[in-house]
């Protein structure tokens, strides 16, 4: 297609979309504080009000337990395929408010980056895809395909509203791939398609001796101390280079292709500027494997926390009757969080030491994700990047979670496709979010590129 046309649109209309963007952005869609629910409520009217202006079909402010769910169609490009693009409106605290250079709700331009909170975590990003909407119906007249949007208000605070509303209308949403821009680019004019997720589950340990405390100088060396119960069952999950031995734990995980170990290599990682950035002498990690891969493809098991005891000033001679720990393990495909709970608490059960009880309180889960990286539709989307960039695509995997990505990998059964325009250094979830107008400005052409050549893919 001609992304020039799409280039002049954009020029044409940037500061209207700008001033637009700044309207979205000035308002305080904090979903974690109740006295935001006006704000989310104004928020969800106001991607409303947009998408009617587009001439979306059936839009609606949908109620759901928590905040509500922005929903409108376009449905008339037969026989081509249908996009449904997933984002959130709501945007994280702005605390501290003092380490703001600029107000967090009054967005501000400087050196072409735009500082607000949701500036690139996502409200910058899912104004994108409608100003892509817009552009494709005022050059072509028509969209080249159908398309979808849902766009919720909770993601911050864990999206608990969103698997019951998809599960509730599984057809209303039935499309043929789904399209989110809220994941980053590898660098500054380095485009990535992330199209693997890890897993998360976790749990909490807690060990019990003795009724209360005891006095080390009458119990100690003949009364088990809980905290050297503790230590000895978390010292059994791991040996020392890291791989995890509780039973089974491995058996499930999907090994790397040869294809995605080299395009991993590709990227030629700095390992060394690492350890200078974060002031270490050595990476750790499971033998066999390079940083990238350990931390996008790999799953692990974290100790996160360890209380119990006396901490305070001086010392206090006792021998603690209750420690405690959190961990969580960070999943890859096939693995099931339940199964790993399972293999957890039996290699607990098989290690904890005489003279204790053990109790194991599991949090909550979320599966792993992955898109094979050369399917069509990410090949796809990856020519689109570079058509623009003209900087080859980086195929990477996510080291973090999304659960919600695996909600509707395990609803509706299609494929995911993750298009960020973020950058790991735009400080979201912090004071002094921003995001890059160049990408803002490159990413709308890719959208357009991204939608025309999908309209030719066989799905």
């Amino acid at each position: 297609m001609d992304l020039q046309r799409f280039h002049e649109y954009f020029e044409k209309n940037r500061e209207k979309h700008l001033q637009e963007l700044f309207e979205f952005l000035s308002i305080p869609s904090i979903s974690a504080l109740s006295d935001h629910k006006q704000d989310i409520e104004r928020a969800a009217q106001w991607l409303k009000n947009q998408m009617e202006q587009l001439n979306l079909e059936n839009v609606s402010i949908d109620q759901t337990a928590g905040h509500p769910v922005v929903y409108g169609e376009w449905l008339h490009a037969e026989g081509k395929p249908t996009v449904l693009i997933y984002g959130h409106y709501d945007v994280q605290p702005v605390d501290p408010l003092h380490l703001w250079k600029t107000e967090p709700f009054k967005p501000e331009i400087i050196e072409n980056k735009l500082y607000a909170r949701g500036a690139s975590d996502d409200k910058g990003q899912i104004f994108m895809h409608l100003k892509a909407i817009e552009a494709l119906f005022s050059i072509l007249g028509t969209l080249p395909v159908n398309v979808k949007f849902i766009y919720e208000g909770e993601e911050e605070i864990g999206s608990a509203n969103l698997p019951s509303y998809i599960e509730e209308n599984k057809d209303k949403l039935a499309a043929d791939f789904i399209l989110i821009s809220d994941t980053n680019m590898y660098g500054p004019g380095k485009p990535a398609i992330c199209y693997g997720l890890r897993g998360l589950t976790g749990l909490q340990i807690d060990v019990r001796g003795a009724k209360s405390d005891l006095h080390s100088g009458l119990y100690g060396g003949g009364v088990q101390n809980a905290i050297h119960a503790l230590v000895a069952i978390l010292d059994s999950f791991r040996d020392h280079t890291g791989k995890i031995l509780v039973e089974g734990f491995y058996d499930d995980v999907r090994p790397l292709s040869n294809e995605e170990r080299k395009a991993f290599a590709d990227l030629q990682f700095n390992e060394e500027a690492l350890k200078e950035e974060l002031e270490v002498n050595e990476l750790f990690g499971e033998e066999g494997y390079s940083y990238l891969e350990r931390t996008w493809a790999r799953p692990t098991l974290e100790i996160n926390g360890i209380f119990g005891g006396f901490s305070g000033e001086g010392i206090k001679t006792v021998l603690p009757n209750e420690a405690g720990a959190k961990i969580t393990c960070r999943l890859v495909p096939d693995q099931d969080p339940d199964k790993i709970i399972a293999l957890i608490q039996n290699h607990i059960e098989k290690h904890t030491p005489k003279g204790v009880t053990v109790t194991v309180t599991k949090f909550d889960s979320g599966a792993p994700y992955l898109t094979p990286f050369d399917h069509p539709l990410i090949q796809t989307a990856s020519k689109s990047y570079e058509k623009v960039y003209e900087s080859p695509t980086a195929f990477t995997r996510g080291g973090g979670s999304i659960p919600i990505v695996a909600t509707f990998d395990q609803i509706l059964n299609i494929p995911v496709v993750l298009m960020g325009f973020g950058l790991s250094t735009e400080n979201f979830h912090a004071p002094n979010e921003h995001f890059h107008l160049e990408n803002f400005d490159k990413g709308l052409r890719v959208l357009c590129d991204y939608l025309c050549e999908v309209a030719n893919l066989s799905l």
